[in-house]
């Protein structure tokens, strides 16, 4: 297969990956979800997925609801970490959580509010294009 055609199904894949996290993102109520093509800024991902929970234990259950979503698709995340667990650090409760999941070509970044606006990805990373992610209706 001559390399520009691998690279555009590659491409193709890591954006469907990452609009997939996005979704299981959503089913479990995650807010302000943001997708953004990292392709032409790093050579570590194509595609952050930033998402947040209103509390510590949501953004884990977001977290959790990525994780099972993606295995049901016969997927797994290859490297997950909350900023609570890294050696170190000093976890202050002012800050919030933050949860990074790594799947390779995309890497989700799951915030408590406090902290989304402390470290502020979307700001860090504006030349990154975004993605349009628009939250599907759900039911009551």
């Amino acid at each position: 297969m001559p390399r520009k055609n691998f690279i555009r199904k590659k491409v193709l894949k890591s954006e469907r990956l990452a609009q997939k996290v996005a979704r299981f993102a959503d089913d479990t109520k995650a807010q302000d979800i943001v997708i953004l093509d990292m392709r032409e800024l790093v050579n570590f991902c194509d595609f952050f997925v930033i998402a947040t929970g209103t509390s510590d234990r949501q953004a884990r259950a977001i977290a959790e609801g990525i994780q099972e979503g993606l295995k049901e698709e016969g997927l797994e995340i290859n490297f997950s970490r909350s900023l609570k667990s890294l050696g170190g650090l000093q976890y202050s409760q002012e800050n919030g959580a933050w949860i990074l999941l790594d799947m390779g070509d995309v890497v989700a970044h799951i915030f408590e509010p406090q902290a989304r606006e402390f470290y502020a990805l979307e700001h860090l990373w504006q030349d990154a294009a975004k993605i349009e992610y628009k939250t599907r209706g759900k039911k009551k």
